[in-house]
């Protein structure tokens, strides 16, 4: 079967993540406080009812482990945690316009993933073990979005909506999986995030941090596995930054 390994690729910590989105604001920010045209491209995009574009980003995402009755009972599982692994995504922009405060959004994206369970036992000394998911997500969010008044050649906007996620290269059905703690292909989320549109000649350019919580239960139980018995349910968690171009 196919797999990725998204921490070769990316070894990125949280602080990182942050700064270069910060740093990505201040240079467009200087563009927009430099910026003495009579006329703002702000007026030539909001004429516009629709428009697209694409979206690249850079993901943390993890596991929220609920643990079982199980677990309480068991005398050789000590501690359950979830270690967030890194990922990007690639996706479609669709913008609907919704008067001059509101859109209706849609991104299909493709988003690489890497999570981890761990699990500490009870022994003299301690053993670990851990169970690596790394996903291929098909995802197709769905985001109404409210945007400010402009200023010059930039806003602010805020992001929520739900989302679909389907993971292509998920092994649950494998033979493999049968002595794995088993990950559901399919998930649910809520999200919700914020950015800044900032309004060039040809395009809008748009930096976005993003939040997304799992609601549907991921463990698929397996009570002929120790690892699973000792979890009530897993709901993933995952912190995006994205770049939007569209126009």
């Amino acid at each position: 079967m196919y797999r990725i390994n998204s921490r070769r690729l990316f070894h990125l910590q949280g602080g990182k993540v942050i700064a270069a989105f910060l740093l990505c604001i201040a240079s467009t920010s200087l563009y927009a406080q430099t910026y003495n045209g009579d006329s703002y491209n702000f007026f030539e995009f909001n004429k516009k009812p629709y428009y697209f574009g694409i979206t690249l980003g850079i993901n943390s995402s993890s596991f929220k482990p609920f643990r079982s009755e199980g677990f309480l009972e068991s005398d050789s599982i000590r501690i359950v945690e979830s270690v967030s692994g890194p990922g990007f995504n690639l996706g479609i922009v669709t913008n609907l316009k919704m008067g001059d405060h509101f859109d209706f959004r849609f991104l299909p994206t493709l988003s690489f993933a890497e999570r981890r369970i761990e699990y500490t036992k009870n022994q003299r000394v301690a053993q670990f073990s851990n169970r690596q998911v790394e996903s291929v997500l098909v995802e197709m969010p769905f985001h109404l979005r409210y945007k400010s008044i402009p200023y010059k050649d930039f806003r602010l906007f805020v992001i929520a909506g739900v989302k679909y996620s389907f993971d292509v290269a998920s092994d649950s059905n494998t033979r493999q999986a049968e002595t794995l703690v088993k990950i559901a292909p399919n998930d649910f989320s809520l999200e919700y995030g914020a950015g800044i549109q900032f309004f060039f000649p040809f395009f809008i350019f748009s930096p976005e941090i993003k939040i997304s919580h799992g609601i549907g239960n991921t463990l698929i139980y397996n009570k002929n596995i120790q690892e699973s018995t000792v979890l009530e349910k897993l709901l993933s968690r995952t912190f995006t930054v994205s770049l939007h171009f569209e126009g």
